[in-house]
């Protein structure tokens, strides 16, 4: 990457009302050893070797169980708006189902009196990947009866917390939750299933719509999903690789986007998945899953060049590395993924419907010297996206909000404490937080001046 001069978007540009915030998940920020959480299949995961790195888990990760109120010090202090945080089911409800867990749901109420007593909005997502290991046993997000119990957990949480969000998504990335995680096996649990694949694909989504149904139903008029999205694009002009970009774009795009809105799963998918799907999930489809939304949630990252590979079976795909730039994660940086794809939404399946970019960043090889943090490629990484969500904005996609993944480093899942993606630098020995360069600046980016 360059340090070439960028546009500098400030806060004026941007709608009234356009909400800058910044993100993090329970399980990589808040210590599960702490206030009698239950074990989780990350937990399990990360105790299997070979499976994260170092075999680290999120037991201490950045101590956010005692040390919220600094960090949400950071938020209101770098003029934030907003602090996007998830529920730990196993934190409420340890074995998944049955006896709650009172110190789980006194931390979260404590946490949003602490967002709120800052002026900050608290946006609350459910779920973001740390399913009960006591459910997983069950199958987790393979079993049918899943979109039960995971209504059951959002009717606790929403009991306690419910009422002072300003939004609340279900799910936090569904594709990663079930194709990731059960077909590619990256993620907990590790699984590499074509009939786990689809049966999670499917009942993640139902269990989305189980939480909307029952929320709705308490009259929240707040409610959202968070889809991840990637930029696909074919490898070459070769019509094989041109058919494999079309199938991953159905598989890791479409699918998601088309059940919520459409009701209906993309033909290039299904024909690989269809026979693995559980009975009647047409008729989910219609009833559970496609329910109005308040808002959708965007996350984007990369753009990811796909090929034809003869030699595997269905999907026939596999990635490939294009010429630009790439994070510490080897993801191709391509701000123009992000305004093709917010237009496109607005285009094809969501309207005018107001959207929040949820999560956006880049992790990089961050060092801590002389008490500093410079980190030029995050800052033209941020003010490149800002960039083309302005476009977007232009071309008159409801866009509403920004929330930088993440506020701070944390615990990357399998990469483990080695990729940074904090605006906030953590030492993980001291867990003292530094903000860094790219803090500084979108500091002054949105200063109400």
């Amino acid at each position: 990457m360059t340090n070439r001069p960028l546009p500098r978007l400030t806060r004026k540009d941007f709608p009234d009302g356009f909400r800058f915030g910044a993100a993090t998940a329970a399980y990589q920020v808040e210590g599960h050893k702490f206030g009698n959480a239950g074990v989780t299949h990350w937990d399990t995961f990360a105790a299997t070797p070979g499976n994260v790195l170092r075999a680290e888990d999120g037991a201490l990760a950045c101590d956010q169980y005692h040390r919220y109120g600094e960090d949400m010090d950071l938020l209101k202090d770098g003029g934030f708006d907003a602090y996007r945080f998830s529920t730990s089911w196993a934190r409420v409800i340890p074995e998944g189902r049955g006896a709650v867990n009172r110190e789980g749901l006194d931390y979260y109420d404590r946490l949003t009196d602490a967002i709120l007593e800052r002026g900050l909005e608290p946006h609350l997502t459910l779920y973001h990947w740390e399913m009960p290991a006591a459910l997983a046993d069950l199958g987790g997000w393979t079993n049918p009866d899943v979109h039960l119990w995971f209504g059951d957990f959002a009717e606790v949480v929403d009991d306690r917390i419910g009422d002072r969000m300003a939004s609340i998504a279900t799910i936090n990335e569904p594709w990663c939750v079930s194709y990731l995680s059960h077909f590619l096996g990256h993620h907990a649990p590790g699984r590499r299933d074509i009939r786990a694949a689809a049966r999670s694909m499917h009942y993640v989504l139902k269990a989305h719509g189980e939480a909307v149904s029952r929320l709705r139903a308490r009259g929240r008029d707040n409610l959202g999903i968070v889809i991840n999205f990637e930029h696909t694009q074919p490898a070459s002009d070769d019509p094989k690789d041109i058919q494999a970009a079309v199938t991953q774009d159905a598989t890791n795009n479409r699918w998601f986007i088309e059940a919520v809105s459409k009701g209906r799963y993309p033909q290039e998918a299904l024909d690989g998945l269809e026979p693995h799907l559980p009975k009647g999930w047409q008729d989910d489809l219609a009833k559970d899953i496609s329910q109005p939304l308040d808002w959708l949630g965007v996350n984007y990252y990369f753009r990811q060049l796909v090929a034809h590979d003869a030699e595997s079976p269905w999907p026939h795909t596999k990635p490939a590395q294009g010429h630009l730039a790439t994070t510490q994660m080897g993801w191709e940086i391509c701000p123009e993924g992000l305004r093709a794809l917010l237009v496109k939404l607005k285009e094809n399946y969501v309207g005018d419907l107001p959207v929040m970019v949820t999560e956006n960043g880049m992790a990089w090889d961050d060092h801590l010297r002389n008490g500093v943090v410079n980190d030029p490629e995050r800052c033209a990484y941020i003010t490149d996206h800002l960039a083309a969500m302005h476009k977007a904005i232009e071309q008159g996609v409801n866009l509403q909000g920004f929330f930088y993944w993440s506020l701070l480093d944390n615990y990357e899942w399998a990469f483990g404490y080695e990729r940074r993606f904090g605006m906030v630098h953590v030492d993980f020995e001291t867990l003292k937080r530094t903000p860094k360069a790219s803090y500084h600046m979108l500091k002054d980016l949105i200063a109400r001046t």
